[in-house]
Formats: C-alpha cells, structure tokens, sequence
C-alpha cells in the first residue's frame, strides 16, 4: 500500500508560516510515520527570481513604514481577497500550481498563509478535488483567509474560530487545535544537560531574540540589559543576521561571560527550556512555543495588524506585557532574583497552558479528517 501524500504550502513573508508548515509535517510524520509530506513555499519555488524581491520589499516596509502595512491590513480585514487579487495570482501561478499537485497527487493540501490558501482555492473550484485544509498561523483572522473551497479551518483559539463565524465560515468547518510547534518542543529537556551542552551558567536567564526582523544594536532597552550582566544570564539570538552578530561581539557593553551572542540554532527549544523569561516580537509561532514552555514573555515592536493580535492575546492571558521602557527590564528581572515568586507564576502559566493548548492537537486533527 502507498502512503498518504500531504503537501503543505506556505509563503517567506516572514518566518512563522514556513515554521508552522515544517512543525505541522514534521509532527504529522511523528504520530503517523506512513506519510509523506512536502513542504513548499509555492511562490519563491515557482517564481525564485521575482518571489524573492517581493518579500525583500515587504521586510523594507515592515521596517520603515509600518504604518502602512497596518492599514493595509486593517482596511481590508472583514473581506476575502477581492477579485482582482486572486485574478492576478490566477494569472501568475494557477498552471504552475496545478502541475504541482497533478504531479505530486497528493490526498490533501495544507496552507499555511493566505496566498497559497488562495490559489490552491481557486483550483478546487475549477480544476481538482485535493481537499484542503487551511492553519491559520496567527491569533487573528484577516479576510484573505477565507475562501468558500477550504474544507477545514484549524484555528488557535474560540476567538478565531468566532471571528471566521462573523466572516462567513460555518461552525463545522472550525477546529480550535492550537497553532502547530515542532515535535522537539514537545517535551522539555533537563536544564543541567543544556546548561552544559551551551557552556551555561545556573543562573536567572533572559533568552532574547532578534535579528533581521527585531531588535536592532542601538535599542537602548537591549543595551540597558546588560546592567544586570553580573546576576543575570542573558542569550541573544540574532539568527541569520550575521552584521548584528559581529556588532554585538565588538562592542564592550556585551562583552561579558553571562552574556551569550548566537546566530542561528536548530536548538531553541533547549535554549527555551533553560530560560526564565523570553524578550521577542510577538510572531505566532514564537509566542506559541513561549506559551508552550510556559514562559513569561516581553514583547517589543509588534508589526501592525496580526502582531498586535498576537499581543494583546497573550498580556491578556498574563502571560507578560510590552517592553515599553527600562522600568519593564528592571520590574521584570527584579521577578527573576524572587525565585519562589517566580515558581508560583510560572505554575499558574502552566496550569493555563495545560487547560487551552496541547501541542499534539494539530497534527490529530489532519489526521483524524484524511
């Protein structure tokens, strides 16, 4: 007997939908290692000359104006994609698409941004019968998610799934399954263990991640941290970005043995298990992982629209508040030298957890439909 085929489809405008694509496979193959899945990002595959300088332009505005992406998402909130836009992708990638999954005939598709989820659509009402099932990777639901052809909804909260009620979109066709993590965030890890793995202290940890997309080497809230240096372990996570990577080591304020600089790791959810509080911007797919450790969280500058969903989802669950000044760093990590302060919080965060979230709901849930 063949195995089951899952294709899942996302897009590079930034990491989280790509993440929740390869954390959805990757679980899927854990609980049923028969089936074979792809993941693509189906713009950057089928046009890697253009795709790219779409998403670099993105990333530009998202730095210098986010303003405006924030009222680009906001004006068109309540409404699918109109027409024209799926007319132009229609135009762009519908032959391209279609020969992918004629070829690869799979037994169903999974989107993870709306672009994909959009295309994929629109061969369904024309051209092929694949179900699909689309992961909405935020703590919202903008318009350009919903699309008559999806079969199925996988949402992170009742609050989404009401918000797609209010869109249009039928009760049975919402399951509140949690956004999809990768299976090694599943457990946790003994923290002697990554403490030497990492070279690490037993110490309060701060782990803080940046980069191309976060904080920047002239934040003054990231240079204020380093006040704490000698009582507090801090780990800075620049990923990729390699020029902030260097900066940080060159300069002295940084320049210290509690003080650890990383580009990118396959290991962040150790780095997670041996942290206390986590410093990020509010993507869903890190908060989620956060919130699955049960970690206190600091966020800074989240991008208008879904990242301030995201957000406001997890201050008001109290699972943390916006790094809005040196006051925020210094209450916060006062809590961390209140160790039994601190044991009670992260119980009650625990408890929260363990009453909405299992990290496993996701994958069943595909496989409970297929």
């Amino acid at each position: 007997m063949s195995k089951k085929r899952v294709l899942l489809l996302s897009e590079g405008f930034g990491s989280g939908h790509t993440q929740a694509a390869h954390a959805l496979s990757e679980g899927l193959k854990q609980l049923n290692p028969d089936l074979s899945t792809k993941v693509f990002e189906l713009g950057s595959f089928l046009n890697p000359t253009v795709a790219p300088l779409i998403i670099s332009a993105y990333r530009k505005t998202v730095s210098s104006q986010p303003g405006v992406v924030g009222m680009m998402y906001r004006s068109n909130y309540r409404k699918p994609a109109n027409g024209i836009t799926k007319l132009a992708l229609h135009r762009l990638f519908y032959t391209q698409a279609l020969r992918i999954v004629q070829q690869l005939k799979p037994d169903i598709i999974i989107c993870t941004h709306p672009i994909p989820n959009m295309i994929i659509s629109r061969l369904r009402k024309h051209r092929i019968k694949t179900p699909l099932i689309t992961v909405i990777t935020d703590y919202d639901a903008h318009g350009s998610w919903v699309n008559k052809e999806v079969n199925q909804y996988l949402v992170s909260t009742t609050n989404v799934k009401q918000r797609l009620l209010d869109k249009g979109v039928r009760e049975n066709q919402i399951s509140v399954t949690g956004i999809p993590i990768h299976p090694k965030f599943w457990k946790a890890i003994d923290r002697d263990h990554i403490r030497s793995r990492f070279h690490l202290q037993n110490l309060p940890t701060v782990l803080i991640m940046g980069g191309g997309w976060g904080l920047l080497h002239e934040d003054s809230a990231l240079s204020y941290m380093t006040k704490w240096r000698e009582t507090t372990q801090l780990i800075i996570c620049v990923g990729s970005n390699d020029d902030m990577r260097k900066k940080l080591l060159d300069d002295p304020l940084f320049q210290h043995h509690n003080i650890h600089i990383i580009g990118f790791t396959a290991y962040i959810n150790e780095l997670m298990d041996v942290c206390d509080i986590l410093v990020t911007k509010p993507g869903g797919m890190t908060c989620t992982e956060g919130f699955n450790k049960a970690l206190p969280m600091l966020f800074y500058e989240p991008i208008p629209g879904q990242e301030e969903e995201n957000c406001d989802h997890f201050i008001n669950m109290g699972f943390g508040e916006m790094l809005t000044s040196n006051d925020t760093v210094d209450r916060w990590f006062k809590l961390l030298h209140q160790e039994q302060t601190l044991v009670e919080y992260r119980k009650k965060l625990k408890e929260m957890r363990d009453s909405t979230y299992c990290p496993q709901a996701c994958p069943k849930a595909v496989l409970q439909f297929m």
